[in-house]
């Protein structure tokens, strides 16, 4: 039997995952996280084979919760399904220790059939991003991805430092260097072109 927790914000969409998947035969959903940081309890508590997780949730991402749990050593199985087909999502899931990455316009039987991939230590990607393995990979690092996410939601740079506890020079250079390494004239352009790419 494959025990598997969902991650999912979304209330209906959570319960139609568990719902298609109590279907089969060799599948077990075990619990239902609204979150990232509910994902983790979970997983603590159930020690299931296999996280079903979106990437977009509160507290914490999918792919969040993926780097956390490498870093933990956890031999926990990870399948991502999201709407969204994005080459930086899919790099840094995969940086993560991600091993399944599929879209929700999947099929039920290919979603369970991905689970039953992942749970047997196989690789899933959806076909559709297969050509995403050759884009340029992200270059950005965590420390500029955080300030770019604070200057996205309308943070000032003033606010930024507080926020984060750096100089004001310190969050200027690490914006510098986010726009060097994404071609872009500005913060605004900066923030979009990784938002665009899946970088944040």
């Amino acid at each position: 039997m494959i025990r598997i927790i969902i991650a999912e914000d979304q209330l209906l969409l959570r319960g139609a995952l568990a719902a298609l998947l109590s279907l089969e035969d060799d599948i077990e959903v075990v619990a239902e996280a609204n979150d990232g940081l509910e994902a983790l309890k979970l997983i603590k508590l159930h020690k299931p084979n296999v996280l079903v997780t979106d990437i977009e949730m509160p507290k914490y991402s999918g792919i969040e919760v993926a780097q956390k749990l490498k870093r933990e050593n956890s031999n926990i199985r990870i399948l991502i399904v999201t709407t969204f087909a994005r080459p930086g999502y899919l790099q840094r899931a995969r940086d993560a220790g991600v091993t399944g990455y599929i879209l929700k316009d999947t099929s039920s039987d290919e979603l369970s059939q991905a689970v039953r991939t992942v749970a047997s230590g196989g690789t899933v990607i959806a076909p559709e991003l297969s050509q995403a393995s050759w884009v340029l990979p992200d270059s950005l690092n965590d420390r500029e991805r955080e300030i770019l996410r604070l200057a996205e939601a309308g943070k000032t740079n003033k606010q930024i430092s507080k926020a984060l506890n750096l100089t004001l020079g310190t969050v200027r250079n690490y914006l510098t260097e986010a726009m060097h390494k994404l071609g872009a004239s500005n913060r605004i352009e900066a923030f979009r072109t990784a938002r665009e790419n899946g970088w944040l």
